[in-house]
């Protein structure tokens, strides 16, 4: 691999320059869905001051997102310090730095992969950049680079990209009898940083046996080094199945549906086919209509043809797979694009019970996308012998079409209300989009008032997504806020959320849909009582018993609802599904007689003794 000339600086940083460029109309933007609880409502990187204490408290705090994810925490903090607090401008700022400079490095590892295949050192000054502008230009890339919270993707496919070139320098250095040892350290060292973003970088041992299966081919100067690369990666190989079969599959393993989830580990697998050919086709063809941001109305695959597009799915996928495999001598390129697609959704597309489906989880698998992409292309073009500067023209034109799209896209990222349009336009069954449209007319007109001048937009945008998302709780619940507040609330509307609430699945978003009721009676929506009792029943039985979750239900019933023995349910399977030792009882106890209601205080005085002690005491306790 020659040495990089100065002059391939330029195109890098030009490519690095429009990266950024592109993604500049969706500022100033704001939070939405996950940046609330790891960002606005994160405590942990609330740095007023920049201090030792202060940045080391951020690294060290666990997160709701994960705990192995410390260095984009540190730059949650220092952006939050210096934009004076959660100001969305400054945290999607440095997203966007982010990403000019992966495409930066970038660039430059597309330049090694080009020139250890034999692209000709002319071919690769333009063709080495374009590849890393389609990466960094394309319309997939919006909702990973703008979406605050997804910088743990980002950093994490930042360092990656710099390991994999640290890595390629190194074999590159064993095949001409160098060492290399430096650079396989520097590598590993990156590969560690990756893991400090977020934890599917371990999967970079997966991209460098890629390499090797084609670019790399396992060669070196000397004999000894290639055979123990050949038996490192098979010792290697076999170990990450054994861990996978042995730990992983044990594990997340759900012959039923994951908690929270209305899918089980077998149906997760089905679907994730479907999952990877709409990715592939969002990359091919990337209208802003294919990209929803919500995926929230994808329905699980509950057998081979159930839907029927399935098991096409599956077939296709494996051709692909076989096709690459076949053709990793002859169109190295291609197949290493393939291996990288694949290996980069590993993780996310396997028995793990994740959501099905969210586009930041291309960041990394696009680049696999791009090469394969690229090299398919170009042996188009040379096997119909397209002349170089037609070839150049037409790269040109596809580069503007994709940055084009991008600002288009990133445009309805400005503000929450803009994309909130767009999603429910793009995905019209989507639950949380029409809940974000429907909450932001809401906020927009003034929140819970009866003078609020959004209701009659709010409203049609609730009825919208509970008619087309009929899986979901979340806007049949608003609904009810919103015409109760306007005074149009009817029977119907109530028995709409009673009905669902019987028969959806409880997902988490359908666990926490009543929040929305007793938020709003709370800030003093007449709401009608018996209703919100009667749903908040029926929640509690059809979810599990999770102490904390029955504790909240029955604390809001007898401190804002005022009605102490409706609470006693919650109370009484809270203290049978917690532990004997817990206080929780004692303080309950305490609180009830403060409202003077000592025969309910005696009631969970005797429960506690009965869950400590195999006999109850003769006495009734306090009176």
């Amino acid at each position: 691999m020659p040495t990089a000339p100065r002059w391939f600086w330029l195109p890098s940083l030009l490519v690095a320059l429009l990266a950024g460029l592109l993604f500049t109309p969706g500022l100033p933007g704001e939070f939405v869905f996950d940046d609330i609880p790891n960002i606005v409502n994160n405590d942990s990187i609330q740095l007023d001051k920049l201090t030792a204490e202060g940045l080391a408290k951020a690294i060290a705090t666990p997160q709701a997102s994960g705990q192995m994810r410390g260095l984009p925490t540190l730059t949650f903090a220092l952006d939050y310090w210096r934009g004076g607090g959660a100001d969305p401008a400054t945290f999607k700022t440095t997203n966007i730095l982010i990403h000019a400079l992966t495409a930066f490095a970038l660039a430059w590892l597309f330049r090694s992969l080009l020139l250890l295949t034999g692209t000709t050192e002319q071919r690769t000054r333009w063709l080495a950049p374009a590849l890393a502008l389609a990466w960094a230009a394309h319309p997939l890339m919006v909702s990973s680079v703008l979406y605050a919270v997804q910088r743990l993707q980002t950093l994490g496919t930042l360092f990656l990209v710099l390991a994999l070139l640290s890595y390629l320098h190194a074999r590159q250095a064993q095949r001409q009898g160098r060492p290399g040892r430096t650079g396989l350290l520097v590598a590993l060292l990156l590969w560690v940083v990756a893991m400090s973003c977020k934890e599917d970088s371990v999967q970079f041992p997966a991209f460098t046996l890629a390499l090797e299966l084609t670019v790399l081919r396992f060669a070196a100067a000397d004999p000894r080094v290639a055979n123990s690369l050949r038996r490192s990666y098979l010792i290697a190989t076999l170990m990450g199945a054994l861990a996978y079969f042995l730990l992983v599959i044990p594990q997340h393993w759900h012959w039923e549906a994951y908690p929270g989830r209305d899918f089980s580990t077998p149906e997760r697998l089905l679907t994730q086919a479907r999952v990877l050919c709409m990715y592939l086709w969002q990359i091919v063809l990337p209208l802003p209509s294919h990209m929803p941001f919500y995926y929230d109305w994808l329905q699980p695959s509950r057998g081979l043809l159930q839907p029927w597009t399935t098991l096409p799915a599956i077939v296709f996928l494996l051709a692909l797979l076989g096709i690459a495999w076949r053709l990793r001598t002859r169109w190295p390129l291609f197949s290493l694009g393939v291996f990288l697609f694949f290996g980069a959704h590993f993780v996310t597309s396997n028995v793990i019970g994740l959501e099905l489906a969210f586009e930041h989880r291309n960041h990394f698998a696009l680049i696999g996308a791009v090469l394969a992409v690229g090299s398919l292309l170009a042996h188009v073009a040379q096997r119909l012998g397209v002349r170089p500067a037609v070839q150049a023209a037409i790269c040109s034109v596809l580069l503007l079409m994709l940055g084009a799209t991008t600002v288009l896209r990133a445009q309805s990222w400005s503000s929450n209300m803009a994309l909130a349009r767009a999603s429910a336009a793009a995905a019209p069954h989507s639950a949380r989009a029409w809940i974000q449209l429907c909450a932001g007319y809401f906020r927009a007109g003034g929140g819970p008032d009866k003078t609020n001048t959004g209701l009659d937009q709010a409203i049609p945008a609730c009825s919208s997504g509970a008619t087309l998302a009929p899986y979901s709780l979340n806007n049949a619940a608003l609904l009810v806020v919103l015409k109760t507040l306007k005074g149009s609330i009817t029977p119907e509307d109530w028995n709409l959320l009673q009905t669902r609430l019987e028969t959806v699945g409880m997902s988490w978003d359908n666990q926490r849909s009543l929040k929305i009721l007793t938020h709003h009676l709370h800030l003093g929506v007449k709401l009608d009582k018996p209703q919100v009792l009667k749903a908040l029943a029926t929640l509690s039985r059809r979810t599990p018993p999770e102490p904390i979750n029955l504790v909240e239900i029955g604390y809001f019933i007898m401190n804002n609802m005022g009605e102490p023995d409706a609470a006693m349910p919650y109370f009484t399977k809270a203290i049978n599904a917690s532990t004997p030792d817990d206080p929780f009882a004692n303080s309950l106890a305490a609180e009830l007689r403060e409202k003077n209601r000592p025969d309910l205080a005696v009631q969970i005085e005797r429960l506690a003794w009965a869950r400590q002690n195999t006999t109850v005491p003769a006495g009734n306790g306090h009176k």
